[in-house]
């Protein structure tokens, strides 16, 4: 039985990688610190639901806590390691900086020498398409300098990803860093703008459209998500040989064993026609608050998603409808139909 332990397992990724692992055989130790940034009662019915399989077990520590990391992941001896849990959220990062700098850097530091210690085949760790920052040449491509943060999120995601490369230089860990594009679906987060405007919709209230609907984001449906880190976790980067230099289409390191991979659908779409498909999916039309840009924001988003294709041969392939139709029927389940 293959054995992975996952970091924030009560959270929106990690919950539906978890059920995935569980649903394949797979025996996974979860670990949360069911922390306040967002309803708890949310994600212990996560936690609720996973408990339910017999393969999967979670302790409920933070990150920053390093004893009780190294215990968990000694007691698990997994095979991979899938670092997702953070302190997410672009425009709470203008709120409280100092709980990423926690989170993510330190927390992410606490997995990069646990996992060294445990000597995993593979540690894959959650990074963000808000690391390019400032860059504005369309489509993100892995190997674009991501040099620009807009926020303390960003700067410490890009931290996070410097660490692993050079943790796996040192130590010799396989690493991969996965950048994600605007996840959404059911069980989401209720901070995510489709989990915000479905609610708003739903209960009359108007919802906030900022740089009045001109953005666009490379929506990626969790399934496809999911499936994608699936693929990933049997394509550890190896080492290149000295004086071998990687193919120009990888982001191998040259020096490491760590690659960085967008995960995306490559398939912008604008902040106006999504507000459109949940009205569809809904069938009430939303209240519309027009707002300018807020600062940290970009844009526009748009993943390549040539590196991830050639590695796994999967393209995530939801589109926007599907996407948020299943959501909405999730979002009503959920709150028992209640406006």
């Amino acid at each position: 039985m293959r054995r992975a332990f996952v970091t924030g397992t009560a959270g929106f990724i990690g919950f539906h990688l978890a059920r995935a692992l569980l649903a394949e055989g797979w025996r996974v130790y979860g670990y949360d610190g069911m922390t306040e940034y967002y309803d708890v009662a949310l994600k212990r019915r996560r936690h609720a639901i996973l408990l339910q399989s017999p393969g999967f077990s979670a302790t409920e520590a933070m990150l920053e806590d390093q004893a009780a990391l190294q215990a968990a992941v000694a007691e698990a001896a997994p095979e991979v390691i899938v670092h997702l849990a953070a302190q997410a959220g672009v425009r709470y990062s203008l709120e409280a900086p100092r709980a990423y700098l926690d989170s993510n850097v330190t927390g992410s530091f606490n997995v990069l020498e646990t996992a060294r210690a445990a000597g995993v085949r593979h540690l894959l760790m959650a990074s963000t398409s808000s690391v390019y920052g400032g860059n504005e040449t369309m489509p993100f491509r892995e190997s674009d300098k991501a040099d620009l943060p807009l926020t303390i999120y960003a700067a410490t995601k890009k931290a996070m990803e410097a660490m692993g490369h050079s943790h796996a230089h040192l130590w010799g860990v396989p690493v991969t860093c996965f950048r994600f594009f605007t996840v959404y679906g059911p069980w989401g987060r209720p901070d995510l703008a489709l989990f915000r405007f479905v609610a708003a919709i739903e209960q009359g209230r108007p919802i906030d459209i900022y740089n009045h609907g001109q953005m666009w984001r490379d929506f990626t449906y969790v399934d496809d998500l999911v499936r994608a880190i699936r693929l990933l976790i049997d394509c550890p980067p190896a080492r290149p040989a000295p004086g071998a230099a990687p193919p120009d289409w990888d982001t191998l390191s040259p020096v490491a064993p760590f690659r960085v991979v967008n995960i995306g659908a490559g398939r912008p779409v604008r902040l106006l026609d999504f507000v459109e498909a949940i009205e569809g999916a809904l069938g009430r039309t939303a209240i519309r608050n027009y707002m300018d840009m807020q600062p940290g924001d970009v844009p526009a988003t748009h993943a390549d998603t040539a590196l991830l294709e050639r590695l796994t041969g999967f393209r995530p392939e939801t589109d926007v409808a599907t996407g948020i139709a299943a959501f909405v029927a999730w979002y009503r389940d959920w709150t028992g139909g209640r406006a």
